[in-house]
């Protein structure tokens, strides 16, 4: 006699599935088992990921260690570069200023044989020379000279008196603006 298996399922699968708290476990089951595997792939990427990202750290790592290598290497030439750089604006910046022995050649030029200077003071843009002269004549060419510069500009003869000390000698003042 050839006997038939029988197979004994305790759970019988139709009324089961029929009720709610059927469907509602064969679901749980189902979708459950998918979040899982999901769960576990997403788990693995990261994990696998991670071998990616500590390489790149690493190599992020020595680049840095050889770039402030670099940099410290260089960098007594960049404080020179730097110093002679700050020199170089201070001088630029002192030549394009008018210097006053420039300013004073040409006034000393400008002077009549018959007129000696005492004093000459600058302001930033303006000048002051106080003078004595033999004759008013001599004090009359030497700003006819000044006019005739054109560094120089409203020239004005301030005081004019006789000398203490040579009534024969002409004390004067004249006032200029420089160019």
């Amino acid at each position: 006699m050839a006997t038939k298996k029988k197979l004994i399922n305790l759970l019988p699968q139709e009324e089961f599935e029929a009720s709610t708290l059927g469907r509602l476990l064969r679901w749980a089951m189902t979708s459950f088992r998918y979040i899982v595997i999901i769960t576990e792939m997403v788990v693995m990427g990261a994990f696998l990921s991670r071998f990616w990202l500590d390489a790149q750290n690493s190599d992020l790592n020595d680049q840095l260690q050889i770039k402030t290598a670099q940099i410290k290497a260089q960098s007594d030439f960049e404080k020179s570069f730097r110093t002679l750089q700050a020199k170089l604006q201070i001088f630029k910046d002192l030549s394009k200023e008018k210097k006053p022995s420039d300013t004073i050649a040409k006034i000393v030029a400008k002077v009549p044989g018959e007129v000696s200077l005492q004093s000459i003071s600058f302001q930033e843009t303006s000048a002051q020379i106080k003078g004595v002269a033999g004759s008013e004549m001599g004090i009359a060419q030497f700003i006819s000279n000044l006019n005739a510069d054109a560094a120089f500009k409203d020239i004005s003869l301030g005081q004019l008196n006789s000398s203490e000390n040579n009534p024969s000698l002409t004390v004067f003042n004249i006032k200029l603006l420089i160019k």
